[in-house]
């Protein structure tokens, strides 16, 4: 492996950055960069900036630990020019990390590898306010964001089209609203670790998802074992299809009274939060991998060429 960082002793941990994820991702920064002192690692943070080569050029880490979110961090971006500086990083590669970001890209793998999706389509932000585009109940939000960022839901009974915020992108996504249970499962290099069952009291927003008692985690998810196992297969299956590397997290819907025929993806994320209410660190204390642990593993399985 190119750059293997089994030797590593020196982690830069890349996190901030200047996405609409910033605090979340300030937050997964340092909870892993505690993590990995714990682990025993020499650690040194660093909020990513426009002067982000000349730093970790200064700095000369044996391995970048990626904890940005959002766009640049992890969308492509960073990772090429991780590459560019041959500093081995975790997380996935360059087309991996840029074919998720693009949720409709990201559709487009899983149909490929015969993975169920709902139908979407891509329109131009005013095209959206002035009707509907789809015939509601739909959702819309942008084609490549995470975290829930400007995700608008338009009922079934919606007397006009949503009137998206002046800071959406000018192309959105909108997608037929899939009803159900919002389930998810975390895959660690070639294994996936369980599934969680998301309780929320409405919509699975930013808030819910990481604001403290913003959401409930049941891990594993009391669910019947064709669900369970689906997702697990359906998980890895797409880590593998958009050719990710390190930690992804997929999410589904789960409309339950049409049993394995309602379940879908809905996306993959390549750089799923590690805070403290985050699903993924959750996941892997139930199957035995405490956080730091995890967070080693990582810095282990840390390359180039990704």
């Amino acid at each position: 492996m190119v750059g293997s960082s089994r030797t590593a002793s020196r982690i830069a941990v890349i996190m901030g950055g200047p996405s609409a994820e910033r605090e979340v991702s300030l937050s997964t920064g340092r909870e892993c960069a505690a993590a990995l002192r714990e682990a025993g690692f020499e650690v040194v943070e660093v909020d990513a900036d426009r002067d982000l080569p000349a730093r970790l050029s200064e700095i000369s880490p044996d391995v970048v630990f990626n904890a940005l979110h959002g766009r640049w961090g992890e969308d492509g971006c960073v990772q090429g020019l991780l590459e560019w500086l041959c500093l081995p990083y975790t997380h996935s590669g360059v087309l991996a990390s840029s074919l998720a970001m693009d949720k409709e890209r990201t559709k487009s793998a899983y149909r490929a590898a015969g993975l169920p999706v709902v139908d979407s389509v891509l329109a131009p932000r005013d095209d959206v306010r002035a009707r509907h585009v789809m015939v509601p109940p739909y959702v819309v939000k942008p084609n490549n964001e995470g975290s829930s960022v400007g995700v608008y839901l338009v009922q079934e009974a919606a007397n006009g089209p949503p009137q998206l915020a002046d800071d959406m992108p000018e192309t959105v996504m909108v997608e037929a609203y899939a009803p159900g249970r919002e389930l998810t499962t975390t895959v660690m290099g070639d294994r996936a670790l369980t599934v969680t069952d998301i309780l929320t009291d409405g919509w699975y927003d930013y808030d819910a998802k990481y604001k403290p008692g913003g959401s409930r985690h049941v891990v594993p998810a009391a669910v019947p074992q064709e669900i369970f196992d689906a997702c697990m297969d359906y998980a890895l299956r797409a880590h593998e299809a958009l050719g990710c590397r390190g930690l992804s997290r997929t999410d589904f819907r789960w409309d339950e009274p049409r049993g394995l025929d309602g379940l879908i993806l809905l996306e993959t994320n390549t750089q799923p939060g590690m805070t403290p209410t985050s699903l993924s660190p959750e996941q892997a204390q139930v199957v035995g991998i405490s956080f730091p642990e995890l967070c080693r593993w990582m810095v282990e399985d840390a390359s180039c060429d990704r």
